[in-house]
């Protein structure tokens, strides 16, 4: 059951972001809701993963504002800046576990940097955490010895070792089979459940999408299509969503002096 309120825990407005003079995030405004399970879906290049680099404080906006947890990411001091930090956590799409430690030593390692504690105390919350994602007693084993699935299982466990407010999951079913990927979204389900966190999901993955979804967001090419509940998504009337949730290619207008500059580079009278 969903255990979301109307409290915005990030709130992103007229969003523009550059990469270089690319332009990729064009005016985007969306809050999340405490609680609830965000899902930011888009096709191939459609800015969904930088929208996500956004909220995380890891970009700088070239226009407009993201707030999380009622602190503007662009004004805030270091020292909020730090105690934010320890608010969030994140699961990256590689997983990102360190090869030369092992499974247990990657997920104390927030700890390690950021918690004054003792070694008991963080073997004890680490074991706690393995045993919530389902790897329970596979704290001595090598990231090469995990399966694609339990590989990112453990990186969730890293993510939530400090009891975040907030988890970022950057594609977590990408690469998996079915069944593996099925399993990951009821761990993201019972995560919810267990710990009361608000969850924001990047995912191009549509069953994942609409079976853990509270809302979704839609970009398309830097936009922001539609923000709704899963079944308004899901027939939704605007043609790209319709084209993204059936797979049906788009068939783009093309500007043959447009077409022309990028052959060449040069501009077109």
């Amino acid at each position: 059951m969903s255990q979301q309120s109307h409290e915005h825990v990030i709130d992103v407005c007229e969003l523009v972001a550059h990469y270089g003079p690319r332009p990729i995030l064009h005016g985007v405004s969306l809050g999340v809701r405490d609680g609830e399970i965000f899902v930011i879906m888009g096709g191939s290049g459609s800015g969904k993963s930088t929208l996500l680099r956004h909220m995380m404080g890891l970009e700088v906006p070239s226009a407009g504002s993201v707030r999380v947890l009622g602190k503007d990411l662009t004004t805030m001091t270091r020292e909020e800046s730090f105690e934010l930090r320890r608010k969030m956590g994140v699961a990256f799409q590689s997983g990102a576990l360190f090869s030369s430690m092992t499974v247990g030593e990657n997920i104390m390692l927030p700890l390690e940097e950021l918690a004054e504690l003792d070694r008991t105390t963080m073997e004890i919350m680490m074991r706690m955490k393995l045993e919530l994602v389902g790897l329970a007693g596979f704290e001595d084993l090598m990231p090469a010895e995990l399966s694609g699935g339990m590989a990112k299982r453990a990186a969730m466990a890293r993510a939530i070792i400090m009891d975040p407010k907030i988890l970022f999951c950057d594609e977590p079913s990408a690469g998996l089979d079915p069944a593996v990927s099925s399993a990951l979204d009821d761990l993201i389900l019972k995560l919810r459940q267990a710990l009361h966190m608000t969850i924001v999901v990047v995912t191009h993955e549509l069953e994942s999408a609409f079976k853990i979804a509270d809302r979704i967001a839609v970009l398309d090419d830097g936009r922001l299509l539609a923000v709704d509940v899963p079944d308004a998504i899901r027939h939704s009337p605007i043609e790209p969503i319709q084209n993204l949730i059936h797979r049906r290619p788009e068939d783009p207008t093309v500007d043959p002096n447009a077409y022309l500059e990028r052959l060449t580079g040069e501009a077109q009278p």
